[in-house]
């Protein structure tokens, strides 16, 4: 394999060449500043610098005009001297930036020192591919794990929510965590609700989530994208579609985030369902005493007329007696069955009327119950137990 290789300020690139070996191939230029014109600079591999000097100041001043060159700088620079250096003259081109130096003259050593230098630079490379995928997926851990807090808080806090405005506006705080614009529509046994992060709704995305809540999971148009689970949906405006990592993070993590809204708004309606259930207990209940106190009125005013008239038939046939021609016995014997009738008529009435206190203080008790807030268990098991007989 040939390396390409600047050399600053050579003069013989032939002689320099021979040393070398034809696994360099050399491009001389006179100063550093050369090399701002020239083509290609991103395939070389190694930068040379030849000392000459008697002070070795113009070559330090060359190695430092390459470790500034944009391009050039990240290249390993290796000086190479014409005569030995002592330890204060490497030092001074060590600060400089150069990263070997040299005395010219064993050709296979200056070649072992070129190539050791350049496998340094390539080894740095991979370290530092290796350092960026690391940082990158260290990164990539660090936001899924705080993207997970986010919304594993949600799911905690979306069941304390009381009522949808509550449960949309937890929803736009957990979305704030991701940097997305969105709208959101709700759409409960109860109604339909459509909110902004400023508890605000809109027209236009409101009619869109409308007529896309059938059309799948996903629908995506531009940097837009509706997602739809069950009565939730949600249209974010700001969708990173260049980044295919953060994009699909955004899809599944807030995809989850509308999994709990939704459970949470199922929750909600069945609240809303059993509150309907409990007024309609309350009023079926008051109507139901209302009919018995009419209907307990008219049945005590049925069994008192009933009761008259038999004693008025007993009283009739009592004064009539005398004159039917009956002996006294026979006379005994009606007066019994005449006082066994009235006897069994207040009997019956006075069952009846048991009846109808029992039946009308189960249901002033049912009312009693069902007009709280929080119906206690024990107290409809209580009501399930008390239920008059049908016999």
């Amino acid at each position: 394999m040939e390396y390409k290789v600047l050399v600053v300020g050579c003069n013989d690139i032939k002689k320099l060449g021979e040393n070398l070996g034809d696994q360099f191939s050399l491009l001389a230029v006179a100063t550093a500043q050369e090399t701002f014109h020239l083509p290609d600079l991103e395939e070389y591999k190694l930068a040379i610098v030849l000392d000459k000097e008697a002070d070795g100041t113009g070559a330090q001043a060359q190695v430092r005009a390459l470790k500034h060159h944009p391009v050039i700088s990240p290249l390993p620079v290796v000086v190479l001297a014409t005569e030995e250096r002592d330890l204060d003259s490497r030092l001074a081109f060590y600060d400089a930036g150069c990263d070997d130096h040299i005395q010219f003259g064993n050709g296979a050593e200056l070649q072992v020192r070129l190539m050791k230098a350049i496998f340094n630079r390539i080894a740095n490379e991979q370290l530092k591919q290796q350092l960026d995928k690391a940082n990158e997926m260290a990164f990539i851990a660090m936001s899924d794990t705080s993207d997970l807090g986010v919304n594993i808080q949600f799911l905690l806090d979306i069941n304390q929510c009381e009522n949808l405005d509550q449960a949309g506006m937890r929803l736009f705080q957990a979305l704030k965590s991701y940097n997305i614009s969105s709208s959101l529509q709700i759409r409960s046994r109860f109604g339909e609700k459509n909110m902004e992060a400023n508890g605000m709704a809109k027209d236009l995305e409101s009619t869109l989530l409308r007529e896309c809540s059938e059309m799948g999971r996903y629908v995506d148009f531009g940097k837009r994208s509706i997602m739809n689970y069950g009565r939730v949906s949600l249209l974010v405006r700001n969708m990173p579609v260049d980044d295919a990592n953060k994009y699909g993070a955004i899809k599944d993590n807030v995809f989850s985030l509308l999994q709990g809204l939704d459970a949470r708004v199922g929750a909600l309606d069945n609240v809303e369902s059993l509150k309907l259930e409990s007024q309609l207990v309350v009023k079926l209940t008051s109507r139901m005493t209302s009919i018995m106190e009419g209907i307990d009125k008219g049945y005590h005013d049925v069994m008192v007329r009933i009761a008259d008239a038999v004693e008025d038939i007993a009283d009739g046939i009592e004064q009539e007696i005398q004159f039917l021609g009956m002996d006294e016995q026979q006379e005994r014997v009606i007066q019994k069955v005449l006082e066994k009738g009235i006897l069994e008529t207040n009997r019956v009435f006075n069952e009846g009327l048991k009846m109808d206190k029992r039946l009308t203080g189960y249901l002033t008790e049912v009312g009693r119950v069902f007009a709280s807030d929080k119906v206690k268990t024990e107290e409809l098991m209580a009501l399930v137990e008390k239920i008059p007989a049908s016999g």
